[in-house]
């Protein structure tokens, strides 16, 4: 293969990537991180253009985050994107930075105006043990990134009176739809969420497409029995989309697709051994993409990616955040021990992405190396302090490395597997 090098220093010639890919940096630890990846990983082995954004919050704060929308919009054009976490500001960091308002979170900003799915799914090591011995494949979940709590609208209710939601249509402005929702006797709290057809069908054909392309069963997750309107409407659509595009392709593949409720998908769920796609409702996604990394052992061990419904475009990034605890290490001066593979995955596998659209053997077969590398290194031993208190609990000598020796051992580690190739 032409990428391979025989040292850090002594290159052979690099692997062209036809067509860029947009990448966006983000803050902290994981922006330090993020540094070293394409300084050992990426510039040396392939000959790549990247469009880069820089949305850290100062950044954001100064473009009055337009810069997040142009990294969306990028993102649309060239089909591949590769993110770095990023902060999502509350009040305390609102005052840290001296921002000007408290910015939305970039992800849900590039979800929206991409209108994909999140597919998030752990990357097993042998040595990292689960929390649920039975979950040997991975599990997948399929959340649908857009509206419903994200783009809701709350508030509080300060006095007695009587709450409704209304509908007006655009043709027929005297005919409204009014519903009451509650009489309030005192203060309390309200909602209003919605989600919209068009962005369900994305999403029941992001999930089947990606059910065939994994060969894995599908299962939908809702509470419809007491949503009996807004969660039906997911089941409708999704059996709609099976029986009339997908059905013979599941067969074929011998592979299911069920409707479950929440509470059922749950415990089968844990009874499970895994190597099934779990499609959520938005903020369901959100939670249960955590609880399975942790099942699985660790936030720093989790791909994620948003897939648009065409399978065209692609976002990748780490689930996890930008590791502020280890940044203000960091910043001290002191010693780090921060995972980077997720986020090392976060390149492979929107390289995975680029190469498949380009039809790029060498850059697909680059990345795939990549990530069966940093398996491989891990399970040889090599570890991050957070997957040595997994693996070695019971042993109390402190036998891992730092950030930057884990990284530069990884490297060696890469060089010497794919120097035995050539």
């Amino acid at each position: 293969m032409l990428y391979y090098y025989k040292n850090f220093s002594n290159v052979m010639k690099k692997i062209k990537v036809h067509n860029p890919v947009v990448e966006i940096d983000g803050d902290e630890m994981a922006k330090i991180i993020w540094k070293y990846i394409k300084t050992y990983f990426i510039f040396p082995y392939l000959d790549i253009n990247i469009i880069y954004f820089d949305l850290g919050i100062e950044n954001r704060n100064l473009t009055d985050d337009q810069i997040t929308i142009e990294a969306a919009y990028a993102i649309k054009k060239y089909n591949v994107g590769i993110k770095c976490a990023t902060i999502t500001p509350d009040k305390d960091r609102m005052k840290e930075f001296h921002l000007k308002k408290m910015w939305k979170s970039p992800n849900g900003t590039i979800r929206n105006i991409i209108n994909g799915t999140v597919f998030r799914e752990p990357i097993i090591v042998k040595n990292i043990p689960r929390l649920i011995p039975n979950w040997i494949h991975p599990i997948c979940i399929a959340r649908h990134a857009y509206a419903d709590q994200y783009k809701a609208i709350d508030f509080m209710i300060k006095e007695k009176g009587k709450l409704y939601i209304s509908f007006l249509p655009d043709d027929k402005k005297n005919q409204s739809i009014k519903y009451e929702i509650h009489h309030f006797m005192g203060p309390g709290i309200a909602m209003g969420m919605y989600n919209t057809d068009q962005s369900i069908y994305g999403f029941a054909r992001s999930c089947f497409n990606y059910s065939v392309y994994k060969k894995w069963p599908l299962f939908l997750s809702t509470k419809n029995t007491i949503l009996k309107a807004y969660d039906e409407k997911f089941k409708k659509i999704f059996q709609e989309i099976y029986e009339n595009e997908f059905k013979s392709k599941f067969e074929n593949l011998q592979i299911t697709y069920e409707h479950r409720l929440i509470d059922d998908m749950i415990a089968k769920t844990i009874k499970s051994n895994g190597k099934f796609i779990w499609a959520c409702k938005n903020y369901d996604g959100d939670v249960l993409s955590d609880c399975i990394a942790q099942g699985f052992g660790s936030l720093g061990m989790m791909t994620s990616v948003l897939l648009t419904p065409d399978g065209k475009t692609l976002e990748s990034e780490a689930i996890h955040g930008t590791i502020t605890r280890h940044y203000r290490s960091h910043q001290k001066g002191k010693e780090t021990s921060t995972n980077p593979i997720a986020s090392i995955f976060s390149w492979t596998r929107a390289l995975k992405h680029r190469a498949i659209l380009d039809k790029n053997a060498d850059l697909k077969d680059f990345s795939d190396n990549m990530e069966k590398a940093c398996i491989d290194f891990i399970e040889s031993g090599k570890m991050t302090k957070d997957l040595f208190q997994l693996s070695k609990k019971n042993e109390q000598k402190n036998n891992y490395l730092n950030t930057q020796t884990f990284l530069k051992e990884l490297k060696i580690f890469f060089d010497q597997r794919i120097n035995k190739k050539t």
